[in-house]
């Protein structure tokens, strides 16, 4: 299925995409000593979120989503040199609101889990006008 949004996004920063399908991808990213927040090789927690927010969106797959919420959960830390992988599927909604779950694991451990709230808008996010996440 070919991904109909977020062309423009860095891949080796939010991951490269494996599977595509409707309601679903699944994303791998590498991470590397850049990630890392400190001496100990932590990656910081912005990049495992970016990879499972670049997840949720290539699952809706609309030139228009973007993120209206997410509630997430940091399970267990990731290091410089993991490779994680994401999984998103569309678990409800309608079409203009949907809401994605995404586990992000290392290996058979789950690190990071969420449910995003994805809105999809009639136009691109920077047309809208005022007010346009109420909802």
């Amino acid at each position: 299925m070919e991904i109909t949004t977020h062309h423009k996004i860095d891949q080796s920063l939010c991951g490269t995409p494996l599977v595509v399908e409707c309601g679903f991808s699944r994303v791998q990213l590498e991470t590397k000593e850049c990630m890392s927040s400190d001496g100990s090789g932590l990656i910081h927690g912005g990049f495992i979120f970016g990879l499972a927010d670049y997840a949720a969106m290539i699952a809706v797959n609309h030139p228009n989503v973007v993120l209206g919420r997410a509630d997430v959960k940091f399970i267990k830390p990731v290091k410089t040199g993991d490779t994680v992988v994401a999984e998103a599927r569309t678990a409800s909604g309608n079409d203009t609101k949907k809401s994605v779950i995404v586990t992000v694991c290392k290996g058979r451990t789950t690190v990071f889990e969420g449910v995003f709230t994805c809105f999809v808008l009639e136009n691109h996010v920077l047309e809208q006008g005022r007010g346009a996440f109420c909802g």
